[in-house]
């Protein structure tokens, strides 16, 4: 208190006590010395907390994890306490260092009704954390996300742009398909607003809201449009890219905005016309990112339309040779420019300055771009072939690439390139390629090369001399299919006999330690040709043994058979082929026959086994083992197929005699170890006879099927209570000509695709398969001049956008029906196209129709076997 003073003489005074009254600066004082009392009551109750980025600093000073989680848990607690208080004026600074936290990955879900505070409070600052934190920490899951609703609705109505603007992101990321539809009428408002922030704010949030609800779509369609005739490019790029959502997502759609293509013409026009805008300008390109979404959207209403692809054909020809190529930028509009031009239904010529650019990508730098480039190449390649053939060269250099992406994708596109007139120089760098290749590339590329060499080559020679090729450069990597291939090439050239015995001795007498399938091979061969090799004349193109004598070829064959690191399978093919050149070779049978018999005590069951036998034929059963070892008889063609599965190949057209049909998929003369076919055919356990219908109706009994542990029962779980009517026995040989004549087949192409009986029952079709973009449909017939007789049309579709090659469709059924399967209309499924194939079934008992289908194709991803079973025809198919 001041002292009191009796005088009116102010001058008397001191100083410090002489002022003059003053009620503004008394007031202003008044009012500090309030907020100071209340900051220093605040502060004895509540310290001011520590800042984000001492927080920030604080962790990342940590050293261990331990002493992090101690950092946060700190903090964790004292934001805890804070949020108790109900006017925390701190509460903006905490929600901020509770969202870092959150980042970190530590739960920091207590904060969220602490957002919702925010997002109420009228402060800017205060709604831009709020709202962070919401979309953040709230989504639909949490019931919370409800009471955000009304906050936004008022936000949505504010004068503010940035708060109109932090309500509309909020709404596209944490919205719910409830609070799409109650808010969609306030943002379609917003669309139409003067303000250009707005309507950029408004179409983004209305495409989140079209992507979560899109039967909301129609609502924006009036405001979408009127989006294109923006100036700003903020809000012209987001309508491009609300309409482009819009299109995908609705057909009626995509037509109503095709008659926007000239818009979008004219917009890429001015674009690329423009001069220099700093505003717009990227690296000496006006808007790339406008320029890559118009090319997007173009694509899209340009896709199998004539009429709308016209339209675009020169703007496209002008962006493709008016961009600037040696930045990043312009790399990709060309790139964007290229997918739309083979997108639509494009000219030839443009089609061929596509692949020109890309051809300019795979010399680039950029390892990116060049991978970008073979990409899509290989998507191209299937479209126009020949101007993808031009840049052959440069593919090839792709395969030496230091990128391990780089080469796989130069290999697939370099196979894909392979035909009748460049096999032999494709061959010659693959097989490089493969010498050099890391491990993980050999199986795919040797089984490849193979299958390129069966369709593409040139005489049989040089076919053999690649697939020995392939044996010594892929060495263990080989996979089976292709080791059955070689012998049966083998086999079927008797020609080149002479040639093959003695090439592939000259591999087997090197280490083959780590190639086992070339010395399966090759002791396949020499037990089968041993005589050429030895007795036989001297082939003309290949160095034949100099005074090789028969104990020579006895050692090379006990060095295989006693060394540790040859397989079981390899040692199988070792001792049956020695025991085949006991009849090949003149003298050395008492050596031969010593050695078979140490197998007769091996460990391994099927070696003793084999040793067992075979040491009969050189006692009890000797008048038995040269006709038993006697030279196999040339097999039927087979074809590697993708999947693993050496088969006859349905339909295929390059060989005069796979053109007659094949008894329900049945290999004649596949390797017993690899019969994979049979599986359609029923169990290995049953010898049963298996009623087929080839031509007329004409019953033919297939080869009892001997018992083969290696098959998969295919039919399992299938009826397969036929009687046995005859004891076990080896396959007959002498069937094979009834099943494959050509004079059981004469009309058999053509049987049921010319005819047209009239259907007794209209029976609902079936969608027996339906998987990675493969749908297959069976459509059901019933003449009614055969009411035993159900013709079933398979429709295989592809609905993916990746062509399907390699396909192959097989099906079996009980043995109480009669299948007979028609060649398919081909083996290649490009996207959105179709192979067809027609079955008959004769179900004559009337039982009801059990079906096992085993699909295999290649796709992007590699080879896909898939097994399905049919169980529900409909009763009308079989009654």
């Amino acid at each position: 208190m001041w002292p009191y003073y009796e005088t009116e003489d102010w001058s008397v005074l001191p100083p410090e006590l002489n002022r003059r009254f003053n009620p503004a600066f008394n007031m202003a004082s008044i009012k500090q010395a309030i907020n100071e009392a209340v900051e220093r009551v605040s502060t004895v109750r509540m310290p001011a907390p520590t800042r984000l980025r001492d927080l920030i600093r604080q962790i990342r000073a940590a050293r261990t994890a331990a002493e992090e989680r101690t950092v946060v848990n700190k903090e964790c607690a004292y934001i805890r306490s804070t949020f108790r208080e109900e006017d925390s004026v701190w509460r903006c600074r905490n929600i901020a260092k509770l969202l870092y936290i959150h980042m970190l990955g530590y739960p920091a879900h207590f904060g969220q009704l602490e957002c919702l505070k925010l997002i109420a409070s009228p402060r800017f600052t205060d709604k831009r954390i709020g709202y962070l934190g919401a979309m953040l920490l709230l989504d639909e899951r949490q019931d919370v996300h409800l009471l955000i609703t009304n906050c936004l609705k008022n936000d949505l109505n504010s004068s503010t742009q940035f708060v109109i603007g932090l309500a509309l992101c909020t709404l596209g990321a944490i919205a719910s398909p409830e609070m799409a539809r109650d808010l969609a009428a306030e943002v379609e408002r917003l669309m139409k607003s003067p303000n250009a922030y707005i309507r950029k704010k408004a179409a983004l949030c209305a495409f989140r809201i079209i992507r979560r609800v899109p039967e909301l779509m129609e609502m924006f369609l009036p405001a979408t449009r009127s989006l294109l005739t923006e100036k700003n490019h903020g809000v012209l790029i987001t309508g491009v890219t609300l309409i482009t959502e819009m299109c995908e997502n609705s057909i009626d759609t995509l037509n109503h905005f095709k008659k926007i293509v000239p818009n979008l013409v004219r917009i890429l026009k001015n674009l690329i016309l423009a001069g220099y805008s700093p505003e717009h300008d990227v690296s000496g390109v006006s808007d790339p990112f406008l320029q890559v979404k118009i090319l997007r959207l173009l694509r899209i209403l340009g896709r199998n339309d004539v009429d709308a692809s016209e339209a675009m054909n020169d703007i496209l020809a002008q962006v493709a040779t008016n961009t600037e190529t040696s930045k990043n930028v312009g790399n990709t509009i060309l790139y964007e420019t290229v997918l739309s031009i083979m997108d639509i239904k494009s000219e030839s010529g443009l089609r061929v300055l596509a692949v020109n650019i890309l051809g300019r990508f795979l010399l680039n730098n950029d390892k990116n771009i060049r991978y970008v480039a073979l990409n899509t190449l290989l998507k191209t390649v299937y479209v126009d072939t020949s101007a993808v053939q031009r840049h052959r060269s440069t593919i090839l250099e792709c395969l030496k690439d230091p990128d391990v992406s780089i080469r796989r994708r130069a290999m697939e596109l370099s196979f894909a390139l392979v035909n009748s007139n460049n096999i032999r120089t494709m061959m010659k760098e693959l097989l490089l390629f493969l010498e050099r290749a890391d491990p993980e590339f050999k199986a795919q590329c040797s089984s490849n090369i193979v299958m390129s060499a069966e369709r593409f080559a040139p005489n049989k020679r040089w076919h053999l001399e690649t697939l020995f090729k392939v044996l010594v450069a892929a060495g263990n990597y080989v996979r089976d299919d292709v080791v059955a291939c070689t012998i049966q090439l083998i086999s079927e050239a008797q020609a080149q006999q002479g040639y093959a015995v003695c090439a592939l001795w000259r591999a087997l007498e090197r280490d083959t330690a780590d190639k086992q399938p070339l010395a399966q091979v090759a002791t396949w061969c020499i037990g089968e040709y041993g005589d050429l090799l030895l007795y036989g004349p001297p082939s003309e193109d290949v160095e034949a043994p100099v005074n090789l004598t028969e104990d020579e070829v006895i050692d090379v064959y006990q060095r295989l058979l006693w060394s540790p690191q040859n397989t079981v399978v390899t040692k199988q093919y070792t001792l049956l082929s020695l025991t085949k050149l006991s009849t090949r070779f003149q003298q050395g049978n008492e050596k031969i026959r010593q050695i078979i018999d140490t197998f007769g005590s091996n460990l391994h069951i099927e070696l003793q086994q084999r040793g067992v036998e075979f040491s009969q034929l050189f006692r009890k059963y000797e008048h038995l083992r040269t006709a038993l070892l006697e030279r196999m008889p040339p097999m039927e063609t087979a074809k590697p197929q993708a999947n693993g599965i050496i088969g006859l190949v349905n339909g295929e057209s390059e060989i005069e005699e796979d053109k007659t049909m094949i008894l329900e998929q049945l290999p004649v003369a596949a390797p017993s170890d690899s019969s994979a076919l049979l599986d359609l055919l029923g169990s290995s356990d049953f010898d049963t006879e298996i009623p087929a219908v080839v031509d007329n109706n004409t019953p033919v009994t297939a080869a009892p099927v001997i018992n083969n542990n290696d098959l998969l029962d295919l039919l399992g779980g299938l009826d397969l209570s036929t009687p046995i009517s005859a004891p076990p026995s080896f396959p007959q040989v002498q069937s094979t000509p009834q099943i494959f004549s050509p004079t059981n087949t004469s009309n058999f192409l053509v049987d049921g695709l010319l005819n047209s009986s009239p259907v007794q029952n209209e029976i609902p079709s079936l969608v027996a398969f339906d998987k990675l973009g493969l749908k297959i449909v069976l459509k059901l017939e019933r003449p009614s001049e055969t009411p035993d007789l159900l013709v079933i049309n398979m429709l295989a579709q592809n609905v993916g956008s990746m062509e399907l090659t390699e396909f192959l469709f097989q099906a079996a059924v009980p043995k109480t029906f009669q299948l007979q399967m028609l060649s398919p209309s081909g083996t290649v499924i490009p996207p959105s196209g179709q192979v067809t194939q027609v079955m008959k079934v004769t179900n004559i008992n009337k039982a009801a129709l059990r079906m096992r289908l085993r699909i295999s194709y290649t796709g992007d991803s590699g080879p896909v076997l898939e097994q399905t079973e049919v169980n529900n025809f409909p009763p009308l198919a079989w009654q």
